[in-house]
């Protein structure tokens, strides 16, 4: 199975109750370049040059993240906000980890490529 960056671009997320399996988590994590998987979740820290800008980063990712309605965990700093993904219906309502939240990272990731680097 390959998964493209462009392949999760493309999509919307969709209500779901089934999570990656672990063998596919490897292959989604390679089509959004630094995202980490730590237990039950995808991780990536964002750097900023100062509070300015990383809480414009937030604003930016708000309207993605509410047209997706698949809401992360951020941890904002100074000059880093940290965004968490995971999905809360999969597994029987126990969370982890499904497309939805390679989508998102993938759009994320996208706000910030156009608007801060």
């Amino acid at each position: 199975m390959m998964i493209k960056t462009s392949d999760l671009l493309a999509k919307k997320c969709q209500h779901t109750e089934t999570a990656l399996d672990d063998a596919s988590l490897p292959v989604y994590l390679a089509a959004t370049p630094g995202w980490l998987q730590q237990g039950p979740r995808i991780v990536k820290t964002y750097e900023f040059k100062n509070y300015y800008e990383t809480l414009a980063f937030v604003n930016a990712i708000a309207y993605v993240i509410h047209v997706e309605d698949h809401h992360p965990e951020l941890v904002v700093t100074y000059n880093r906000c940290v965004v968490k993904f995971d999905t809360h219906t999969v597994n029987g309502g126990k969370g982890g980890i499904s497309e939805n939240d390679f989508i998102c990272a993938a759009k994320v990731d996208t706000v910030h490529q156009q608007t801060f680097c």
